[in-house]
């Protein structure tokens, strides 16, 4: 079966990790994102805030027209703001809510509406967080986008299931991982991020899983039965 996935924010960590190993699989890949450092074929360099961003969408999937299957994964996204309400700028929230809540909703609008009435598998994969289902200290901003993209993807999966030709959609936390956004945690202060010392103390002893492992569970899911049962997910609950 031709299978073609779009991986948004897919020239590191998860998401570069999940497009590389779907290519591994002889898939059908097609990366956007910010920057293009290891100089890949496959990788549409564009912010997925911009307007463009839609409009390159419906391209690639006019591209991969009579394809049987048809996979966006909503995996861009930024940790920043980090910090307790009254200590972070206006404008850094601004961008996360761009880059965390309307750019996925977007490209899964337009997703939708290029292939609501097309006979095919597919499917739409928003990486959520578990930020989003608790609450963190210094994570107002970044929580509360996160609980957005659940909230939308619980109304899409009911929605869908009216349709003739639905669309499967989940919004997944992909657990704690060692990747650039990890990086970012830490370099937080405790004044600003109470929560710090938990987040040293996972790379600390090791509990940090790798970009490759979560990929792996995270292709695993979108490929199995499970996709399109329930509207929300978290790969740690996972057998």
């Amino acid at each position: 079966m031709k299978e073609v996935y779009i991986v948004t924010g897919a020239s590191r960590g998860i998401g570069h990790a999940v497009a590389t190993q779907l290519e591994q699989r002889g898939h059908t890949v097609v990366r956007m994102a910010r920057s293009n450092p290891n100089e890949l074929d496959n990788l549409i360099e564009c912010d997925v805030t911009s307007e463009r961003a839609a409009e390159l969408l419906k391209d690639v999937l006019k591209t991969y027209e009579g394809s049987e299957a048809y996979t966006l994964i909503n995996n861009a996204g930024i940790v920043e703001p980090i910090g307790v309400m009254g200590l972070v700028e206006n404008d850094v929230i601004a961008r996360a809510i761009e880059v965390n809540v309307t750019a996925p909703i977007q490209l899964a609008n337009t997703f939708i509406q290029q292939l609501q009435n097309v006979k095919a598998t597919k499917r739409i994969m928003n990486i959520s967080s578990g930020a989003g289902r608790k609450t963190y200290d210094g994570w107002g901003v970044y929580g509360t986008t996160k609980a957005a993209i659940d909230h939308f993807s619980r109304i899409v999966f009911d929605e869908q299931k009216k349709m003739t030709q639905p669309i499967d959609i989940v919004a997944i936390a992909p657990g704690i991982i060692d990747t650039d956004m990890q990086t970012v945690i830490r370099s937080s202060s405790a004044e600003s991020f109470p929560p710090l010392q938990r987040f040293l103390d996972y790379k600390e002893e090791g509990t940090l899983a790798t970009p490759e492992e979560t990929a792996e569970r995270l292709i695993a899911y979108v490929q199995s039965d499970r996709m399109g049962t329930e509207p929300t997910a978290d790969v740690r609950d996972l057998s």
